[in-house]
């Protein structure tokens, strides 16, 4: 969808922004473009609109090149967010987003047929449609930008730091509703950030540029991560390689340990045995629904006579599911006293336990 051929970007003042970059975006991929400040990503991003026009080389975007479409008729068929999502103060949140349908001449019923179409999209209640932007919270405020980019269904999309401007906590949440939304519109992205989490997020494929607009590595997250091209791809992704592998493994690449499990009505000696067998000194209690009632120390079954459910059990403060990230399920091992995490199905029931181990020999 997107390609660039040996483009070059220098300025009048003789900086180069981009050196003989190639590069190409499949249909329906999102690739992430990031790199410290002033290595030519935001440039290499908007040359795809010609916001800002190559000096040299080929750009093609769906096969028809940059340079021989009117921009105006180029930029109706691109998406384009920015960081301060530039939203119109005089209008209201239903004429922001219908912006380009306005422009390529739909008609009212169309144009508010899929106002309200997007709106539910994002999700954002019906009642902010006849708001004005100050009126909202900034996170609300960066979902009608990307509304309003989405307004005429464009194949491409421009993210040029889209979630910067807004807390961690809220920038997240978009992150998780952008993927959400990509899932669903299966749109070609190009997406500038200065953050490596959240390219490793976002991406499916990362490019990583270095200052003068060299293009230092472009690759899946996975193999970034597992073989930097180089050593300024190794120091650009920092210290904690491992620990941002886990978080693109998804828990279902593991198969999950039984554990030491029992159920409520075994007596304490099973408990006992059970957990020698796992050389635990705990088990993991699990009813007959096979949904996990918490766990407990053997030494507080009590007494040979007693039972596992008479026992005080203690809940596990976090669980994992199969779409969970191996950093997710490393969370809940440092969460309990255990120093496992519990894997349930979509339906909460037991499937078994992670540990240390299987993820240090699943990163291996």
């Amino acid at each position: 969808m997107i390609v660039f051929e040996s483009v070059n970007k220098t300025f009048p003042d003789g900086t180069t922004a981009v050196a003989s970059l190639d590069l190409e975006v499949g249909e329906g991929e999102v690739a992430v473009l990031v790199g410290p400040s002033g290595c030519g990503k935001t440039t290499t991003l908007r040359m795809i609109n010609r916001m800002i026009e190559p000096t040299g080389g080929r750009l093609t975007v769906n096969g028809r090149d940059v340079m021989s479409v009117d921009p105006p008729e180029l930029r109706r068929g691109i998406g384009y967010v920015i960081q301060q999502i530039g939203l119109f103060p005089h209008r209201t949140i239903a004429e922001n987003i219908a912006t380009v349908p306005a422009l390529v001449g739909w008609d009212k019923r169309r144009t508010r047929e899929r106002v309200d179409e997007l709106m539910t999209t994002i999700g954002l209640d019906a009642g902010v449609a006849d708001r004005y932007p100050h009126q909202l919270s900034g996170g609300q405020r960066q979902r009608v930008g990307v509304a309003r980019a989405l307004a005429v269904d464009p194949p491409i999309m421009l993210m040029d730091e889209p979630f910067g401007a807004v807390d961690p906590i809220v920038r997240a949440r978009l992150q998780d509703e952008f993927l959400r939304l990509q899932s669903e519109v299966n749109k070609t992205i190009a997406f500038v950030t200065h953050d490596i989490d959240e390219a490793i997020k976002m991406g499916d494929r990362i490019a990583i540029f270095s200052q003068g607009g060299h293009l230092e590595q472009y690759d899946t997250p996975a193999n970034i991560l597992a073989e930097p091209a180089n050593e300024f791809v190794e120091s650009f992704l920092g210290g904690e390689r491992g620990l941002k592998r886990l978080a693109l493994i998804p828990v279902a690449e593991i198969e999950a340990d039984p554990g030491p499990v029992v159920a409520p009505d075994d007596s304490a000696e099973h408990a006992a045995r059970v957990a020698a067998e796992h050389g635990t000194d705990w088990v993991v209690v699990v009813g007959p629904d096979r949904r996990v009632r918490g766990w407990t120390f053997v030494d507080g079954v009590g007494d040979a006579r007693g039972t596992v459910g008479d026992a005080e059990l203690r809940p596990f403060a976090l669980q994992v599911a199969a779409g969970d990230s191996l950093r997710a399920a490393l969370n809940a091992m440092m969460a309990s006293r255990t120093g496992v995490a519990v894997r349930v199905d979509g339906d909460r029931r037991y499937e078994g336990i992670l540990t240390q181990e299987l993820l240090s020999r699943t990163i291996r």
